[in-house]
């Protein structure tokens, strides 16, 4: 009896360890949602729910339809754009409970593995922002955990649930193919996964999850391979380069140090163990094509748009895992040290990242910090940029057309301004780099668009003139005087030191489109938003 109560005990303190930690960060990740200003990249994502459609030249639909649900529920806002996303996102650490629970028992490591959740950087943060990764990453663990009680006692209701699930994956993103790739291996190197392909409920997984793809491919149909062309040919080199060797550095900074040492000491565990049938073959299959796959394909594949976070899904396992395996290591009060001082190195790496988001979402911090180079400021100046614009629209004649230069200012002047006035978008190099032309295009918001509908019309440019890469913005701020005819300025906004410039500029639309060669050096020195953007760069080195 005694050693019964100190279990039980043991447990209610854990389980209350566990809910006292995940309230406190949910009401932090709720005022932050409520109060930062949304990026460019979510702020397009916005603009795909304004355009409901089966899948997007970025994207599959869900992040989409999500949002559109989150408006239509709470209105036009940060919150309501971001709610169903906190939503998801906060179960994510209650499905590690419930696998670890399921893998190992109703026990206290059940309650650490979630803990072990709360603190891993890459995850806590998931649902603060309108981003695909959020259901992903959920629809993924969500798989797992119907995957292992499938395999154990073959009730179609999980396999329909597992089926749910990589369904949800494919409508949120193509990484979805990492959960169908893992299983597979899964099914084909273990003993138990080829058991598998004898049960019904295998096959009705499988074609339950496949419905998920329709989406993506009548998308793909109808923009003609636009999402497929970007994903796999447009964004990836598909050739060695060296400097992804450092992906495992950049891994342990994401996961901090001693946590990321300890995960991949979980992985090794469980492969090592992978012959003994369930648990260990799935956590050991699945979490290692993650964290391998994702680093050898990372040495050929895209380099230049953030991936830190790809990964994750394969952590998330090997956390149910980790006060398992490492119990009879806890004995030695050094390696109960080394626990602890992983558990606060990463618990600071979590709060950190939320400060991160929480002082952009602090105007007053956005000034102090003007001179750090890591202040978090593609969240700032939008608020600003947006009251500009709507100010200058109404001083317009009638039948201006509201223009951004690249796709991010557009997006981001579109949620300011709630979508009442349409926003076209320049050409530029931006919208190819993020795979977002060709949807401008399906929208009609494109440079061509704006000159076929609104020829001659009064037109307001918005110049993001710090968007591109400094040695793109030569070429494209030299050439902008050929897509407006008469340009006048009219308001520039150099915030916080010049970190953020937006400038505005009256004229009228071209009728021509601009001639493909690059400005010369005359036709800069005779270009006020070239002249303008560049003092202003200068005055800031």
């Amino acid at each position: 009896m005694p050693d019964q109560a100190s279990v039980t005990a043991a447990l209610a303190r854990w389980r209350a360890t566990f809910v006292t930690a995940f309230v406190v960060l949910l009401a932090i990740k709720l005022v932050i949602a409520c109060t930062l200003a949304p990026f460019g990249d979510e702020a397009f994502y916005w603009q795909e729910s304004r355009h409901l459609a089966w899948g997007y030249s970025d994207l599959p639909p869900l992040t989409a339809w999500l949002i559109r649900l989150g408006e239509d529920v709470a209105g036009h806002g940060l919150f309501g754009m971001r709610w169903p996303f906190l939503l998801i996102g906060s179960s994510l650490p209650w499905l590690v409970v419930a696998f670890a629970r399921r893998c190992f028992g109703a026990s206290a490591m059940a309650w650490q593995a979630g803990l072990w959740c709360l603190v891993l950087p890459l995850a806590v943060s998931l649902g603060v922002l309108a981003l695909p990764d959020v259901p992903l990453t959920v629809a993924i663990m969500l798989a797992l955990l119907a995957l292992v009680r499938a395999m154990d006692e073959n009730r179609m209701r999980d396999w329909l649930l597992l089926g749910v699930a990589l369904a949800l994956a494919w409508l949120t993103h193509y990484r979805a193919a990492m959960p169908m790739l893992a299983g597979l291996l899964l099914c084909i190197f273990s003993p138990r996964g080829r058991k598998q392909w004898r049960r019904g409920g295998f096959w009705l997984a499988l074609a339950v999850a496949t419905l998920g793809l329709l989406p993506l491919l009548i998308s793909n149909w109808q923009e003609d391979g636009a999402g497929l062309a970007f994903q796999l040919i447009q964004r990836n080199p598909w050739r060695f380069h060296a400097d992804a060797l450092v992906q495992p550095l950049e891994q342990a900074l994401a996961c901090t140090p001693l946590l990321y040492a300890m995960l991949l000491w979980t992985a090794w565990r469980c492969w090592c163990r992978r012959g003994e049938g369930g648990p260990w073959d799935v956590l050991a299959w699945t979490s290692l094509t993650f964290i391998v796959v994702y680093f050898v394909a990372g040495l050929f594949a895209d380099d230049l748009h953030f991936r830190a976070h790809w990964p994750l899904p394969g952590y998330l396992p090997l956390l149910a895992a980790l006060p398992v395996l490492w119990r009879p290591l806890a004995v030695r009060r050094g390696w109960r040290i080394v626990a602890r001082v992983a558990f606060a190195l990463a618990a600071l790496g979590q709060l950190t990242g939320l400060a991160y988001l929480g002082v952009a979402a602090w105007p007053g911090a956005a000034r102090m910090l003007a001179g750090v180079k890591a202040f978090p400021w593609n969240f700032v100046g939008w608020r600003e940029s947006g009251a500009v614009a709507r100010e200058l629209l109404r001083a317009q004649p009638s039948g201006s057309v509201l223009v951004a230069d690249n796709f991010m200012l557009a997006a981001e002047l579109d949620f300011q301004l709630d979508g009442r006035a349409p926003v076209y978008v320049l050409d530029s190099p931006l919208n190819t780099f993020h795979g977002r032309a060709p949807q401008l295009t399906v929208w009609h918001r494109d440079g061509a668009a704006l000159r076929a509908e609104h020829a001659g019309a009064p037109m307001l440019l918005a110049v993001g003139e710090d968007a591109l890469r400094v040695h793109d913005r030569t070429g494209w701020l030299g050439g902008l005087c050929s897509r407006i005819d008469d340009p006048r300025p009219l308001r520039r906004l150099d915030l916080y030191d010049g970190r953020k410039r937006v400038a505005f500029y009256a004229g009228r639309v071209p009728s021509h489109a601009p001639a493909p060669v690059p400005a010369t050096q005359a036709q800069r020195d005779a270009c006020p938003i070239w002249l303008q953007a560049h003092a202003a760069i200068t005055s800031t080195l």
